[in-house]
């Protein structure tokens, strides 16, 4: 019993505390949680313009996407690959098939197969 009177008293000595500097406005409110809740929008570029290499579709182009867009759009390659794939362009030439990928050091049938919903010429 004297638990739970001495619980009551505080409960009644701090909301005697309280109140007064709600009432004042004193004291601040709780804020609402969902009016501080950031909310992240992404950008979205016209359809048909995209990054220079990248188009509306998704898919990146390997003549005229840089190392950076070509590692971002493609699954399994990594900066170094797609640095080859840059390098391989400018001392060659544009690719004329996506199959000619295989040609580049390090990018073999499957991978190209792996992308080929991803890249275009």
């Amino acid at each position: 019993m004297f638990k739970s009177t001495l619980q009551a008293l505080s409960l009644a000595f701090g909301m005697a505390l309280i109140t007064p500097a709600l009432a004042a406005g004193n004291a601040e409110t709780p804020k609402d949680v969902k009016a501080e809740t950031r909310t992240e929008v992404k950008t979205l570029a016209p359809q048909g313009v995209g990054k220079s290499g990248e188009d509306a579709g998704g898919q990146v182009s390997i003549n005229s996407a840089n190392a950076q867009e070509l590692a971002a759009a493609m699954n399994g390659v990594g900066l170094k690959k797609a640095e080859s794939i840059v390098s391989y362009r400018d001392k060659y030439g544009p690719f004329s098939q996506l199959d000619q990928l295989t040609e580049v050091p390090g990018i073999g049938k499957a991978l190209v197969e792996r992308n080929l919903t991803r890249i275009k010429l």
